[in-house]
Formats: C-alpha cells, sequence, structure tokens
C-alpha cells in the first residue's frame, strides 16, 4: 500500500514556511472571491477622480448648473418605483466596466523601429554637437531615448518624430535649419512632404508626414461668403475652417485655402507663378468661375492658347482677349473704370451716402502670362500692358477691382513693380526649388519637396501669413479633349449655375405653369 504524501502546509516543513504558505493560499483564495467587489471598487475610484477633474476645470456657472440639473434628477428618481435599486446597478455596473483589467499593449518600440531611431540619432551627432560640452545630449553610442521626446511609426515607416536639441545649436539660422532638415529627409525616407515645427523656446523640433492632397476635388460652386475665393485646399491643421465639397459622387467636409477681397481686403490682389504646365491656368480659371457669381470678368491671355474663349459671350464676361491690340484697349478700359469707380466712391462718401450700385459689383481682371505680351509691345512701340494695370493694382481696393496675374516662374523678374509690390496673395505651383518658392512668396517653402507633384500642387501665401500646402480644384477647359470628362462637366455645370438667364427662364415656367 503506497503511502500518500501530505499537504504541503501538514508536512514537516518548519512553521514559518508554513505559515508563509498558508499566507499566500489565503491571500489567493481572497483574491478571487473579492474580485468583484476589488473591480467595483477601482471603477469607483476612477470615477471619482473623473468627476473631480470635471469640477475643478468646469466654469463656475456651468457647475452649478450640473450640480441643479443632477439633483433634481436624482429626486425625480427616488420618487419613481424601484429608482434607487436602478440607479445603483447603473452607477456597480458603470464602475464595474471601468474598474475592470484592461490588457496592456507593449510598451516602445520594435527591433526595427529601435535601429530606424538609433540611426537617425547617430546622424545627427555631427549636426548637434559642440566641442567642450561636457555632457552631450548627441554622442556617439548615446542613448537616443533621452534626446528624442516622442516617436510613432505607422507600417513601419517613421511618420513623427520629436527631438531635442541643446541650446547652443543656432536654430535662428537658415542654414542650420536647412542641413538639419535635408538629413532628416534623407534618414526618415524620400518620397514623402514632411513638416518641421521648430520651437526656439523649448529647444524642440517635430517633424511630420505630410499625407497627399486630395486631387479629386473639382470645379464647383463652393459654399463661400461674397468676397470669399477658394484657392484650393490644404491640410486640416492649416485651415480654420471647412467647407462642404462633392468628391465623386459623396459630400464631405475639406479644409480650403480663402483668399479674401474687397474694400476690407489687406490682400486685394494675387499673383500666380509656376513651370509650364503646373497649374497656373487651371487657378486663373477656378478663380474666373467663382468670379462670375458675383461680378464681372476681364480676361486676358497673354500665352495666346485659347485657354479662356470657353468664357466668350458668357454673362458677366465683360472681354476676352488674347491680341496685343485687344489687350492693350481692355486693359485701358480697366484703368479708366477704375478710376471712374474711385471717384464716384469718394463723390457718394464726401455727400453721406452709400456706394452708387455700379460701384459695389466687383470687377476682375485675370491677366495670365502677361510677360510675352510686354515684350510684343515693346517690340511694336507700343504700351506696356504692366503700366496699364498700375492703375486697378494701385486703386482697386478702394474701388472693388480685384487683379489676379498667373506668370511663369522664369518671367517672375520681368514683372513690373506695381505687381510685385501690391500682389501680396501669392501662389506657388509645381516642381519649384526652394529659392524660387521663396522669391515668388518671400518666404521658404513649409514642407519638402514631394516626388510626384500633380497639376495644380503647390504653395499658397496670404499676406504675411504662414506658408500653406494647396492644391488646385481641378479646373480644365471644357473644350479641351484631353481632358477628363468628369471634370470638363463640371466645369460646364458651374457655368450653367452662374447664368442669370437659366434662372430667369426657369421663374418664368414656373409663372406660366401657376
Amino acid at each position: 500500500m503506497v503511502r500518500r504524501p501530505l499537504p504541503g502546509i501538514l508536512s514537516n516543513r518548519p512553521a514559518w514556511d508554513r505559515g508563509r504558505d498558508l499566507a499566500r493560499f489565503a491571500a489567493e483564495g481572497a483574491t478571487d472571491v473579492l474580485h468583484p467587489v476589488i473591480t467595483i471598487t477601482r471603477g469607483l475610484r476612477r470615477q471619482a477622480a473623473w468627476l473631480h477633474r470635471w469640477w475643478s476645470t468646469a466654469p463656475r456657472d456651468r457647475r452649478n448648473t450640473t450640480l441643479f440639473v443632477s439633483a433634481a434628477t436624482l429626486f425625480v428618481v427616488a420618487l419613481l418605483p424601484y429608482g434607487p435599486v436602478l440607479v445603483g446597478i447603473s452607477l456597480m455596473g458603470s464602475a464595474a466596466w471601468l474598474g475592470r483589467d484592461r490588457l496592456q499593449s507593449p510598451e516602445g518600440p520594435s527591433e526595427a523601429e529601435r535601429v530606424r531611431l538609433r540611426c537617425i540619432y547617430e546622424a545627427l551627432v555631427p549636426y548637434l554637437t559642440a566641442e567642450g560640452d561636457p555632457r552631450p545630449l548627441y554622442r556617439h553610442e548615446g542613448d537616443w531615448r533621452h534626446a528624442f521626446v516622442g516617436y510613432e511609426f505607422a507600417q513601419g515607416r517613421l511618420v513623427s518624430l520629436r527631438l531635442r536639441y541643446p541650446a547652443y545649436f543656432t536654430d535662428g539660422e537658415p542654414e542650420a535649419r536647412a542641413r538639419v532638415e535635408q538629413l532628416l529627409h534623407a534618414k526618415a525616407g524620400r518620397g514623402r512632404e514632411y513638416r518641421f515645427d521648430w520651437n526656439e523656446e523649448e529647444n524642440h523640433l517635430t517633424l511630420t508626414a505630410l499625407p497627399p492632397l486630395p486631387t479629386a476635388i473639382a470645379a464647383q460652386r463652393f459654399v463661400t461668403a461674397p468676397g470669399e475665393t477658394v484657392l484650393g485646399f490644404t491640410d486640416a491643421a492649416s485651415a480654420r475652417r471647412t467647407i462642404p465639397v462633392r468628391v465623386d459622387g459623396t459630400v464631405r467636409d475639406a479644409p480650403p485655402v480663402v483668399w479674401r477681397t474687397g474694400p476690407r481686403s489687406t490682400e486685394p490682389h494675387l499673383l500666380a507663378v509656376g513651370r509650364a504646365g503646373s497649374g497656373v491656368t487651371t487657378l486663373l480659371r477656378s478663380i474666373a468661375l467663382q468670379a462670375l457669381h458675383h461680378g464681372d470678368l476681364l480676361a486676358v491671355d497673354g500665352g495666346g492658347t485659347g485657354e479662356y474663349l470657353f468664357l466668350s459671350g458668357r454673362p458677366g464676361v465683360l472681354a476676352v482677349e488674347s491680341g496685343l491690340a485687344g489687350v492693350l484697349a481692355t486693359l485701358e478700359w480697366a484703368a479708366h473704370e477704375t478710376e471712374r469707380r474711385l471717384i464716384a466712391v469718394s463723390r457718394a462718401r464726401q455727400a453721406g451716402r452709400p456706394a452708387p450700385p455700379d460701384t459695389r459689383r466687383p470687377l476682375w481682371i485675370i491677366v495670365d502670362r502677361p510677360t510675352g505680351l510686354c515684350q510684343l509691345a515693346e517690340a511694336e512701340g507700343r504700351t506696356d500692358p504692366l503700366r496699364l494695370l498700375e492703375v486697378p493694382l494701385r486703386h482697386g481696393r478702394a474701388a472693388g477691382v480685384a487683379v489676379a496675374v498667373g506668370e511663369q516662374a522664369e518671367g517672375l523678374d520681368a514683372l513690373g513693380s506695381a505687381v510685385l509690390r501690391h500682389a501680396n496673395a501669392r501662389v506657388a505651383l509645381g516642381a519649384l526649388t526652394a529659392a524660387q518658392v521663396r522669391a515668388a512668396l518671400g518666404a521658404p517653402p513649409c514642407t519638402t519637396p514631394a516626388a510626384h507633384i500633380p497639376a495644380g500642387r503647390g504653395y499658397a501665401r496670404l499676406g504675411d501669413g504662414p506658408v500653406q500646402r494647396v492644391q488646385v480644384p481641378a479646373t480644365p477647359d471644357p473644350y479641351d479633349e484631353d481632358a477628363a470628362d468628369a471634370h470638363r462637366q463640371a466645369v460646364l455645370g458651374v457655368l450653367r449655375t452662374s447664368d442669370p438667364r437659366t434662372v430667369s427662364l426657369s421663374k418664368s415656367r414656373e409663372n406660366g405653369g401657376s
């Protein structure tokens, strides 16, 4: 007969060992038995902590209102049958849900991510280390966790990195910044756009990989106020609002870059610069379509390619010119019209009357590639077209005249001083160098260049504001057979909605039917 061994707590081990085992068994049993109570207690503690945080941060008037509504609700519930019981069950259930054991996700980066961060840290050592520093933040074989405050990876690629740099780093020099940004751009992975945010006060640099801007937004009637023009669409963090747009048959919100014109605008005129095929003409066409909803339009095609002939004969379009004689006559009329409006507005104000109605309707002047016409006028000994634009540029803000000029990047220096001085809304499109973007916008680009730049993609800057990414809505010539049929139909649809004769015809049919 085999003798069974005694339990551990009844064996011949010392008394203190048996007591320790007994205490451990009792604690485990008590934990299992009291686990629901522990969970509910933990949940009640979390609820109380949340309530304390809310109470300390909420305004006084909101706290009083919430306290009164809660007291009234509890009083009503107390009068209901089984009301207190239901409240207690709900409170215990929510406490049990908040106090449950949550699975902790593994902390820290993976091995591949640690290798990537280590490479970036080692590459920054020559740029962020100075001789004589007794405790350098960046040193070979150093700990990258002391320098990198935060990081984020998505699908194995770095999408965000926040790092510290020593106080002696010359972050106020553009050359020093450019060297660090170029290095991080190469190490984080080319082919994407990166934005660098320098916090000079706290000595922090944040790198963010930006997603590509949507290119599927076509021309349409945007929801804007009079005097507002949508130049394109940008990142959500760079815009103060969103507008509904229709994309592939669905409506969604998109953050726009809005250019404001009118008597109170600080950027009454616009200059768009880009290379051939970059989308400058597309931007001017989009501006022209939006201008027809609230004003009159003059279009000058300096390239002579017929990009604006689809506007001829449309309501609100006063002229579409491409020849030198017609352009000079149109711009001369625009100068006289600006002076007439200015005199009429001034006389009305002196008499204490509102401005005449014909001066309150905006007049838009779209000029595409004027430098070619300037060379032709100089060869023929005629008036420079840019000289005729000086009056609308100087006095257009008070007279309700807005000028939008488009030119290739190579001809930026040939533009007159009046255009460069008064066109404070700037757009640079296409694959331009950092120096060309700075010359066009007056500030460096806000991101690194992308590997693939679609038409209409670039940067915009309104006055002295920040530089923003922008994607111009697809606005092709509706008579261009090579353009997408959906985009051509979208342009024709906008032209139909801006035709007042269509509205009057529909109204006459309704009146006849009634």
